[in-house]
């Protein structure tokens, strides 16, 4: 490389915001050589072909990308393997900010009562108006059951659906005592996802917890027919086929009891999918 196309280490730092520090301690990590160094004066001298390489361990620090992280980013050719890099550091960060929200909260309690006193009640949360959580719990629901219904999830939107269910059963939980039949329902739509992804414990969990709502609170119709489905297809996802058996001959006894036909149909449906 000519001579006149190399950049003193001054001039290098000041086109890429480094500091000649750092570019000295970059060069004794070998994260950053200079193209060249005086064998006799020591200067350090910089191509301009290596500006883009500098600018980049800028923006990367500025990010907070560890030192090594960053070699192995410059050393990567495939933009593959670079992204895969940026986003286990992308999870680092998400860990270290939830754990920073959470002293941020407990300060927030500690700063806001007596220092001394580390048993401060917390304080008040914002309270949602029983209107509010009711559309809440319905929306959340249709949109469980809109993904549900999706042939191609991705891992992520399995979690979103758990999420979804729960939280929709939550806010039922929360409305107040006037609809305890949709806690039941509730508890149906979290036993179906369950289902839905292979898990036979949770999903046996809610079908019972729906059953025993139904049950105590003396719910007939289709309530107690899908509470009794539901029992059946989480035992077999548990693979207990005797159980299923069982549950899903009372299912479909209970269809006799329901008076809207498009509902019985709907039950019915459900249980013409198990064995």
């Amino acid at each position: 490389m000519d001579d006149q196309e190399l950049l003193t280490i001054g001039r290098f730092a000041r086109l890429t915001g480094l500091s000649v520090g750092a570019l000295r301690h970059y060069d004794e990590l070998d994260l950053l050589r200079p193209a060249r160094t005086d064998p006799f004066t020591g200067y350090r001298l910089y191509g301009r072909d290596q500006l883009e390489a500098a600018r980049t361990i800028v923006r990367l620090r500025d990010l907070e990308v560890p030192l090594e992280t960053i070699r192995e980013y410059l050393a990567a050719d495939d933009p593959t393997a670079r992204r895969r890099l940026l986003a286990g550091h992308r999870v680092r960060i998400e860990a270290r900010t939830f754990r920073l929200q959470r002293v941020l909260h407990i300060l927030g309690q500690l700063s806001s009562e007596d220092p001394t006193d580390m048993t401060a009640t917390p304080a008040p949360t914002t309270e949602l108006d029983p209107a509010t959580r009711r559309q809440l719990a319905k929306d959340l629901f249709n949109h469980t059951w809109t993904l549900l219904e999706k042939p191609d999830r991705t891992p992520a939107e399995d979690d979103e659906m758990i999420h979804s269910a729960h939280a929709s059963r939550y806010h039922w939980g929360e409305v107040g005592v006037g609809e305890p039949v949709n806690l039941a329902r509730g508890e149906w739509q979290c036993s179906r996802v369950y289902a839905v992804l292979g898990r036979a414990e949770p999903a046996l969990w809610h079908a019972r917890r729906c059953v025993a709502l139904n049950e105590a609170d003396g719910y007939a119709d289709w309530d107690i027919a899908s509470a009794y489905e539901a029992t059946a297809r989480a035992y077999l996802t548990a693979g207990d086929l005797a159980e299923m058996a069982a549950w899903k001959a009372k299912a479909t006894a209970a269809l006799d009891g329901i008076a809207d036909k498009d509902d019985r149909d709907l039950i019915e449906g459900d249980l013409a999918t198990l064995p």
